[in-house]
């Protein structure tokens, strides 16, 4: 059975039984035929890990080079690090300890103050740029990893941070996926400093994100302020709200959660914030499981795509391990979406499929298909797997 007809036949299969279970909230577990395996929430623990093994060699062996420390290869390693995490293969330590030692431990290496940039840019000036900075997740979590704190490898996200705080200007997050690249580095920094400074910067940065990007009615964002409605219309007059783009800032709002203190000024507001994202995008999740480029907009960009996808799973999930989501409201969710990501996203070579390529909208008639794939894929869908693994073992 090809792949694209078994794509068609899960989607015709989920649809049918989606109908039938929608009245009474049941999920679907039946076995279509030998090809075609719908399982549901998985019921043993090893089962995710192997996904996990299966999804991460292929992509360390197809990758055996270190990549550069912008956005797209840190994506990935933010995944890699929960992999790790849930499976103790040191091969995967030792894979994202190579790259933050190829990138000596920095993103853009500029070291004259007076030229660092914080606007659209791939080159060593742009040092406060977000996309050059969600390294940093990694390097700090290496060095909480590791028993000897090296302070070295955190040296220059303090250097960098500590400068922008010092600025005063707080537009820093000026699009979408900016939140998932620094939101968690202030947190993660807090952590390893006591330094309160990040907790309130972090809110300030995300103040003026919020008064740019924020749909209040629904708590979507749009991806940049060049998107805002009614400037910005989908194909069919609606809100257009980015899938990949949202799911940065629900998986990024989970990672702040995570490390953010208990009583912290804050933290209600987030977990609010969080909540209702969360009850906007199960709405518009599709029969089959995944979500839609353009999120309120099926018909704009039809199809499936993984990166927004698996990013949603990660948060639902995250939110139930942690009593933040009603397990008996979304756990639904995560069962139809985790069928998607394992039965049609999941190639048998442990490759990743569906995956929209760099951008940064919908785009109508953009083909996105079993071949599409991506190094922040790849870390968006071990970030998903990672926290199944855990719910698992929970249960």
């Amino acid at each position: 059975m090809n792949n694209q007809f078994k794509t068609l036949l899960f989607s015709a299969v989920l649809a049918v039984a989606f109908s039938s279970c929608k009245s009474n909230g049941d999920s679907t577990s039946q076995t279509q035929d030998a090809d075609v395996e719908v399982t549901g929430i998985p019921q043993e623990k090893d089962s995710v890990l192997a996904i996990i093994e299966k999804v991460n060699k292929h992509w360390q062996e197809t990758h055996p080079k270190p990549g550069f420390a912008f956005w797209h290869p840190a994506a990935y390693h933010t995944g890699n690090i929960e992999a790790y995490k849930v499976t103790g293969n040191k091969d995967f330590l030792d894979y994202s300890k190579a790259w933050a030692e190829y990138n000596q431990w920095m993103g853009a290496k500029s070291q004259d103050k007076s030229k660092w940039k914080y606007n659209y840019g791939e080159t060593d000036e742009h040092v406060l740029f977000g996309d050059w900075q969600i390294a940093f997740q990694t390097y700090i979590d290496l060095y909480t990893l590791e028993g000897s704190k090296d302070p070295t490898k955190i040296a220059r996200a303090k250097e960098v941070m500590e400068y922008e705080m010092s600025t005063p200007n707080n537009d820093y997050w000026w699009w979408a996926d900016g939140l998932y690249m620094v939101m968690p580095v202030m947190t993660k920094l807090y952590k390893v400093t006591g330094n309160k400074q990040y907790l309130a910067k972090l809110n300030e940065y995300l103040v003026y994100a919020d008064s740019i990007m924020l749909d209040e009615e629904t708590g979507l964002y749009f991806r940049d302020a060049k998107y805002v409605y009614p400037k910005h219309k989908s194909l069919n007059g609606k809100k257009d709200f980015w899938a990949r783009g949202d799911g940065w800032v629900f998986a990024g709002l989970a990672k702040v959660l995570q490390d953010l203190p208990q009583d912290a000024q804050y933290r209600q507001a987030y977990i609010d914030r969080f909540k209702k994202m969360a009850k906007t995008l199960k709405e518009a999740q599709q029969p089959e499981g995944y979500w839609t480029r353009s999120i309120l907009d099926p018909e704009h960009a039809p199809g499936p795509e993984t990166s927004g996808t698996a990013f949603f799973t990660y948060g639902y999930l995250w939110g139930i391990n942690n009593d933040i989501l009603e397990e008996e409201t979304y756990l639904p969710v995560v069962e139809k979406s985790w069928e998607y990501l394992t039965e049609v996203a999941l190639q048998d070579d442990g490759s990743v499929g569906y995956v929209q390529p760099i951008g940064e909208k919908a785009i109508p008639g953009q083909v996105v298909d079993v071949n599409s794939t991506a190094d922040f894929g790849v870390g968006a869908y071990l970030l998903a797997a990672s926290e199944m693994a855990r719910f698992v073992d929970s249960e």
